[in-house]
């Protein structure tokens, strides 16, 4: 029994289990950092709106420390999850999972270029921004 255990848990990466769909090559990314702005809702030029954000991600020694500037695109239909994404705050801490591609195209010059596009696929939010307002509020509060 503990053998067949382990048999399952070794089983190469390049094997997938049953599926009746031919496997799909698929680069993901997975982004953790602090949201730029309030994700901002679009439309496309056939109508079809979506929520456009940035997320900045920090990394290198405290001492010189970089950022990586990541836009990503989500495709939620009207409802709650998008009323959710809406709803954060700039500076939300966020781990947001994706599907990335590389898009060429020709600038304005001519010449061509290579961006980075990433399309959301799941969100989760670590933590919020402290409010300064409730901040200020409770000290003030505290002095008298």
């Amino acid at each position: 029994m503990f053998r067949a255990s382990i048999a399952r848990i070794g089983r190469p990466a390049g094997v997938r289990a049953f599926s009746s769909t031919t496997p799909r090559p698929v680069a993901n990314i997975t982004i953790i950092g602090h949201l730029a702005d309030t994700p901002e809702l679009q439309a496309t030029s056939t109508g079809r709106e979506l929520l456009r954000y940035a997320v900045a991600s920090n990394h290198g020694p405290r001492d010189n420390r970089q950022t990586s500037w990541f836009r990503v695109t989500a495709f939620e239909n009207e409802g709650p999850r998008r009323d959710f994404l809406q709803s954060l705050p700039k500076g939300s801490l966020v781990y947001v999972q994706g599907e990335a591609r590389m898009n060429t195209y020709e600038d304005a010059d001519g010449k061509r270029q290579t961006s980075l596009s990433i399309v959301q696929r799941d969100i989760q939010v670590l933590s919020r921004p402290r409010d300064t307002e409730d901040v200020s509020e409770g000290q003030a509060a505290a002095a008298h």
